[in-house]
């Protein structure tokens, strides 16, 4: 039963049981009946002052107090004129105003928490309490190269991808640097919050591939330089001698000499094989921006198709190139991307080595190229190092072909990939 309930029932069995007792006990005395009477109805005037200024602003209270279980922090409540009653409701006023302004700020807080979480260069995903994933920002559904529906709602440990297979092996609060294909380099971070008590998870993914690139041609670069000046420095004044020396006829007409003559142009000629050996490493340093114009795809294949063939041929190596004559164009340095194809189908003959088919497909409506090859294929080690300057699994390999591919494909905006596919290819995939 509630107070005002209570105190009614309580005024009027008092008021009433005061009107039978004077009735009773004053009967006889008129006036002395009506002065009863009289003090009743004030008392009962009295009751309902007290009535308005104690239980009607405690009900207001109530009233308030229900505003603040249903979260309406709107609700505010009007002076009675009891000072008691009324430090009170100033306390609820002012309770109010600080839960609203609590709350917009929290409002405000939670919109620019979500607008930066969807517009990050980085890739966030936020777990629920089970390990679900309950948010994924547009950066990481990029990363990712996954539709919202396929990761949305799901367990992490259910989902399978590379960067999440690695994520899964991460403890909270831990970050390791890992590098996909041999080519895309993420930084992956996971970590949590409180909620409500207990914690969430989240994970950040940043790509560090343009960063990596760039510090390694820095690195590299400096490298080269320096060592193409020693060796051109070299080179130069003890070729000018040797020839020098081979030109003086009458020392060399001698049949004793003839051995030292040959090893003296020997000498030459390694001499020159090394200066086009530093060339090739200076070329890769000194690769210009792609000047970009519309080229044919299709024909350019063909091209580096028919330059690579007859060398194919001495190993027995077919290619299977199927080319309807319908044009691909697209925007991209013509020698640089020819420079491309000519390094990524020279690496797949030189993977096969003798008796393989290298298969090229392009496909116009999902603008992608698959170069694959059934050689000896890609061990798990070596694909994670496979653009990396100066790494070659061949004995007189340089490390640069791949690399220099890496950097044409990276400056031009495309993406791609080196892997060996479930059939046991080799298959290097450009996205234009």
């Amino acid at each position: 039963m509630r107070t005002r309930t209570k105190y009614i029932l309580f005024v009027s069995i008092l008021h009433l049981t005061a009107l039978l007792l004077t009735y009773f006990i004053f009967n006889g005395n008129k006036l002395l009946f009506l002065a009863a009477e009289v003090v009743i109805l004030v008392s009962a005037g009295l009751s309902y002052q007290f009535f308005k200024q104690l239980v009607r602003p405690l009900m207001m209270l109530s009233q308030g107090a229900e505003a603040m279980k249903d979260r309406d922090f709107t609700v505010k409540l009007v002076p009675s004129g009891n000072y008691e009653v009324d430090q009170l409701i100033y306390i609820y006023n002012q309770m109010m105003d600080e839960l609203r302004t609590e709350r917009t700020r929290h409002e405000q807080q939670h919109l620019f928490l979500e607008k930066l979480i969807q517009t990050s260069p980085t890739g966030i995903i936020i777990l629920d309490f089970d390990d679900n994933v309950q948010q994924v920002n547009p950066k990481a559904l990029e990363l990712l190269e996954m539709e919202p529906s396929a990761i949305l709602l799901k367990s992490i440990q259910e989902l399978s991808h590379p960067v999440l297979d690695q994520v899964k092996l991460l403890d909270s609060g831990k970050s390791i640097t890992h590098t996909f294909n041999g080519a895309v380099t993420y930084k992956l971070q996971k970590s949590h919050f409180v909620d409500r008590g207990f914690p969430r998870h989240f994970i950040m993914i940043e790509e560090l591939t343009a960063e990596i690139l760039a510090a390694e041609k820095k690195a590299y670069g400096k490298v080269i330089r320096m060592m193409a000046h020693e060796v051109n420095n070299s080179i130069g004044p003890v070729n000018s001698i040797l020839a020098s020396a081979l030109s003086v006829r009458k020392i060399w007409s001698l049949p004793e000499h003839h051995a030292l003559a040959h090893a003296l142009q020997v000498a030459i000629d390694r001499n020159h094989n090394l200066n086009l050996f530093m060339r090739n490493f200076a070329d890769l340093v000194r690769l210009p921006a792609p000047n970009k114009t519309c080229i044919d795809m299709n024909a350019m294949i063909i091209a580096v198709v028919q330059l690579m063939e007859r060398k194919a041929v001495e190993k027995s190596i077919r290619f299977n190139y199927c080319s309807n004559g319908e044009s691909f164009h697209l925007v991209a340095d013509s020698q640089q991307m020819e420079q491309a194809l000519i390094n990524i189908v020279k690496n797949a003959m030189e993977a096969i080595e003798a008796d393989g088919v290298i298969s090229i497909e392009l496909n116009r409506t999902t603008r992608i190229l698959i170069i694959s090859d059934n050689g000896k294929g890609i061990s798990t080690e070596v694909s994670e190092q496979l653009f990396s300057p100066f790494f070659s699994t061949k004995r007189d390999g340089q490390g640069i072909g791949l690399t220099l591919v890496k950097e044409i494909l990276m400056n031009h905006g495309f993406e791609f990939s080196l892997k060996q596919a479930e059939t046991g290819l080799t298959v290097f995939t450009i996205r234009f």
